[in-house]
């Protein structure tokens, strides 16, 4: 740990702005999915699925199907987004267009540019969770009060599930194999954290599997701050997310250079 802390430095700005660079050359293509998404989320569960499930009671508090869901999606945006950058995205990056060798050939160092990459991702993450929140709050959703604690939050969130992401990035042998943990991880968490459902509703052992995974974390935390309920509760799990964040981003440099200066 304290070699790659040695090795950080500013220069990961650098990885950063070079895939923000890409990204306004392709703007058009990355920016129409993050609009569409919300919109097809909130038709398709929200309205559609609204009309069956009406109101839902939680905290004691009645509130339409609509509005209970509403910071679910915008969390399940914020890891969606995190993770497949770090995953898919970077994968492509390092093995199929060489872009971590040709990066490598300059000052800057490996820990840099894994640094750069799961900024980058937390960016993104943070990019789609803030044209999600304008979309609940035109549809009074999610109040503009809440909306700028979020967004903090967003990124945060961003870069626990980028981190995450770099992880299997680190490890997987070849792309067809980001199937297994989003199977096995990712779809588990988007159906299983209390986005479509209050967690209390579960099982007592589902319950309790439900409570340690991180989109757990975020989706109360974010559900609270729109409801105006947040707690103590909400504060541990945010430092848990933060704690993540920061576990996984060593893990994923030291998994990074095991895999690249093998």
């Amino acid at each position: 740990m304290k070699t790659i802390l040695k090795n950080i430095s500013w220069r990961a700005w650098r990885v950063w702005q070079r895939n923000f660079d890409v990204y306004k050359a392709t703007w058009k293509v990355n920016f129409i999915p993050p609009i569409l998404e919300p919109l097809l989320y909130l038709l398709a569960f929200g309205v559609g699925l609204g009309h069956l499930v009406n109101n839902v009671s939680f905290q004691g508090q009645t509130i339409s199907y609509l509005k209970f869901i509403a910071p679910g999606l915008v969390a399940t945006t914020i890891m969606n987004h995190g993770f497949f950058e770090t995953t898919y995205a970077s994968f492509v990056r390092m093995y199929y267009q060489k872009t971590y060798n040709a990066i490598l050939s300059t000052p800057l160092l490996l820990e840099d540019v894994i640094l750069g990459e799961i900024i980058w991702g937390a960016t993104k993450a943070l990019m789609a969770g803030a044209i999600m929140l304008v979309i609940a709050n035109i549809w009074g959703l999610i109040s503009w009060s809440a909306t700028l604690i979020i967004l903090a939050i967003a990124f945060l969130a961003g870069m626990a599930f980028s981190s995450l992401g770099m992880c299997f990035t680190a490890v997987v042998k070849d792309i067809e194999m980001f199937n297994f943990p989003v199977f096995l991880f990712i779809t588990p968490m988007f159906l299983f954290s209390g986005v479509f459902f209050p967690i209390s509703s579960l099982p007592a052992w589902a319950q309790y599997v439900a409570n340690v995974l991180p989109l757990t974390f975020l989706v109360s935390s974010l559900r609270s701050l729109a409801l105006g309920h947040f707690h103590q509760a909400q504060t541990a799990q945010l430092f848990l997310l933060a704690v993540i964040a920061l576990v996984c981003t060593f893990l994923s440099i030291a998994l990074m250079k095991k895999r690249i200066l093998k």
